[in-house]
């Protein structure tokens, strides 16, 4: 099984590069980006898990009706992006399930750092998908770290997917600078080795990041975005379905392994 999830969140991260967007703008590239995503989604009869920031959901009411109307999963990715309290993580999914009527049964941390797992537990989710089971300088090291589903406790951990061999990730950077025949490879192997593949993206990956003014993003991060990543994630949800791969939210996917 296929489970493509999105981060939707207020677009902050030009903030790490030294620059600032006004408020507005990050979450009116976030709609613009969420919107194509959807449109895709419904293209390709695919269903995906939306992990929302309480912040971005309340400022986009329309993209939270969409997710729910058109059958997708909508989970937690904390309260703010850029902050984050013990209490947030029950807050978060208190304020998602009253604005959407949906029960919120999953959590993915900001930028994928590490979170207490009892506090997740005690907040009531099924499922934590916030591990990067790879190394990365700068940001993870967890080659320690079992690289498929696993319990803690009474909630099961969902890493992101890497490959069986090396264990190359095959998170949103990848799929922009991996030539796509390569990126398609690596999937086809990570979901023939564990038999799902747990991959995520996020919303403003659909703008066009090339504006070093406006952003400050070095070349790994701003390539293949704007249209170019419309066009590839469009050929990579073709390619799941022509190939057969089933696809599901990730709520579908724990539930019986709970």
């Amino acid at each position: 099984m296929v489970l493509l999830s999105f981060d939707i969140e207020e677009f902050d991260m030009a903030f790490e590069y030294g620059k600032t967007i006004s408020f507005e703008d990050q979450i009116n590239i976030s709609i613009t980006g969420t919107t194509i995503i959807l449109d895709l989604l419904a293209k390709h009869k695919f269903k995906a898990t939306f992990f929302s920031t309480a912040t971005f959901a309340l400022n986009a009411p329309e993209i939270i009706r969409r997710i729910k109307n058109e059958g997708h999963e909508l989970a937690s990715h904390g309260y703010y992006h850029s902050k984050f309290e013990v209490k947030d993580l029950l807050e978060s999914k208190q304020k998602l399930e009253e604005l959407s009527g949906l029960p919120i049964t999953g959590y993915r941390m900001p930028r994928m750092m590490p979170v207490d797992e009892i506090e997740i537990e005690k907040a009531g989710y099924l499922y934590n998908s916030s591990i990067n089971p790879t190394w990365l300088p700068g940001r993870y090291n967890n080659l320690h770290i079992s690289r498929t589903y696993f319990k803690q406790g009474k909630v099961l951990q969902l890493p992101a997917s890497v490959s069986p061999m090396l264990r190359i990730p095959l998170f949103w950077l990848s799929f922009h600078n991996f030539p796509l025949g390569l990126y398609k490879h690596l999937a086809k192997r990570t979901l023939k080795k564990d038999g799902y593949l747990n991959i995520y993206f996020h919303p403003w990956e659909f703008t066009d990041l090339k504006d070093q003014e406006r952003y400050g993003f070095p070349g790994y991060v701003s390539k293949n975005s704007g249209k170019d990543m419309e066009n590839r994630m469009d050929q990579l949800m073709d390619w799941f379905n022509t190939n057969g791969y089933a696809n599901g939210t990730i709520d579908q996917f724990v539930k019986p392994l709970i």
